[in-house]
């Protein structure tokens, strides 16, 4: 089996607490009073469109908060969105001591929206850490289309074999897994370690 030489990592559930997932927007519909199923609905019938690059967080807002008056602004709602946004510090802690090691070439594969994608970048520091960001916004293609996998191994000119990919969604894996990819699913950040050294990836500094 041929040597790893480069880590693909989901962001949202993986590095960061996701960004604007259903339990978000459930804590959005509470704290701003909204109709959850219509706010759910108009989402769902964008959400493709929002993560692909498609379309704005000024238009997504638009479309499923600001279609009517509100006694709230966009910019609190906004404030509201990018609160969402924690670390998952033991992960990025990993994270840190392989881009200190210089082995492997680290890279995000996450499906985001623009803004938010660029927000959670430069919030947390990850220009440090990845020397490239697959996402979903800049691509126009989302996980799990075959597609996203194929233009990671093409941009970084690996072979499935020396790629493994880190995702907290089983899908999103399995999609990988059948272009030969090597996968972890993420469970928590002990996990995470033993699965890399099962892998073989080093993450003693030398």
């Amino acid at each position: 089996m041929r040597e790893i030489t480069a880590l693909f990592w989901d962001v949202g559930g993986v590095l960061l607490t996701n960004g604007w997932d259903r339990a978000s927007r459930h804590r959005a519909a509470e704290q701003f009073h909204l109709d959850w199923e219509d706010f759910q609905d108009r989402h769902e019938l964008v959400i493709a469109d929002f993560e692909t690059g498609r379309l704005t967080l000024e238009e997504y807002l638009e479309r499923t908060i600001f279609h009517r008056p509100r006694r709230f602004t966009r910019e609190e709602f906004t404030a509201f969105m990018w609160a969402q946004s924690q670390p998952i510090r033991e992960t990025l802690a990993i994270v840190e001591r392989l881009a200190r090691s210089g082995r492997y070439l680290l890279a995000t594969l996450n499906n985001e929206s623009l803004e938010l994608n660029e927000y959670r970048i430069e919030r947390f520091g990850l220009r440090n850490l990845f020397a490239l960001f697959f996402s979903s916004c800049f691509l126009g293609v989302r996980k799990p289309d075959r597609a996203i996998y194929q233009i990671v191994l093409r941009v970084t000119q690996r072979t499935p074999e020396e790629c493994l990919f880190i995702d907290d969604r089983a899908l999103n894996l399995e999609c990988a897994r059948q272009l030969g990819m090597r996968t972890i699913h993420y469970q928590n950040p002990q996990q995470l370690q033993r699965e890399l050294r099962r892998h073989g990836v080093a993450l003693e500094l030398q």
